[in-house]
């Protein structure tokens, strides 16, 4: 993803700039940044399987689903990953 640095941080993290520009996947830190958490919330949330959107574990990284974040950005409904990792 391309640094936007211009842009303000609500324009940055909104429904229609993520679908814009980011690919399948995005960072932990920024999908929570778009839901209104820290990294480090987001990362305790995935820990304890409580992540509102699809979360992959690729090794030791982790990378959030966006179809699955645009979802909860769009409707407020989670859609928890039930996974412990």
């Amino acid at each position: 993803m391309p640094k936007q640095e211009s842009l303000p941080t609500s324009a940055r993290y909104s429904p229609a700039h993520i679908r814009a520009t980011w690919n399948g996947t995005g960072s932990v830190e920024d999908a929570a940044r778009a839901l209104g958490f820290s990294r480090a919330k987001g990362y305790e949330l995935i820990r304890r399987g409580q992540f509102p959107c699809r979360v992959l574990r690729i090794g030791r990284s982790s990378r959030v689903v966006t179809a699955s974040l645009l979802r909860v950005l769009e409707t407020g409904e989670p859609e928890y990953n039930d996974s412990r990792t």
